[in-house]
């Protein structure tokens, strides 16, 4: 059962922490940004590409569009950190579950040849430490993939946008 909570906990940690980096503010105008006015930083993703970009550019049209790439290509990685450890750590909730009921049907069978089945209290409490661990594997797993999902969608989005927002910005390069 501890393996299952601590599971749990590490699981939800990253999950909070995923939470809190895809709310960041993260919104810009190119078009004032391209005008020089750069009135804010905001601590998206897209703010930090642009405003690593503005940092490096050289005002030359062909370096300018491969430096806006490798900024991209810096920031990308963040995007994604954590979701495969959160959906790794859902899928090994139910196995740890499963581990549980493979010992409480062991404790159950060596009650059975210890006693015989005149124990019904010993055998019962084999039988229920099955069962909570299942149920408590499959609790942590079910939230955990709905998270897993959820956290793709969003990094997915974020990612599109921020393709959206490169395509724009090299089309705006003088």
């Amino acid at each position: 059962m501890i393996p299952i909570i601590l599971t749990s906990l590490f699981m939800w940690i990253l999950i909070i922490e995923r939470l809190i980096y895809f709310r960041q503010k993260d919104d810009i105008d190119l078009d004032q940004i391209l005008k020089g006015n750069f009135p804010y930083v905001s601590k998206g993703v897209r703010s930090r590409v642009v405003t690593s970009f503005l940092k490096e550019c050289t005002g030359r049209k062909e370096i300018d569009r491969n430096i806006l790439e490798q900024c991209v290509m810096r920031e990308k990685p963040a995007i994604r950190r954590h979701l495969t450890t959160i959906s790794i750590l859902a899928a090994i909730a139910p196995l740890l579950g499963l581990l549980g009921t493979v010992m409480g049907m062991i404790t159950t069978f060596n009650v059975i040849a210890i006693f015989g089945t005149g124990n019904a209290k010993a055998m019962a409490n084999g039988i229920s430490e099955a069962l909570i661990t299942t149920q408590s594997g499959l609790t942590v797993a079910i939230p955990g993939l709905f998270m897993s999902n959820f956290l793709n969608r969003q990094a997915n989005r974020l990612e599109n946008g921020l393709d959206r927002m490169v395509m724009e910005l090299k089309r705006r390069i003088k």
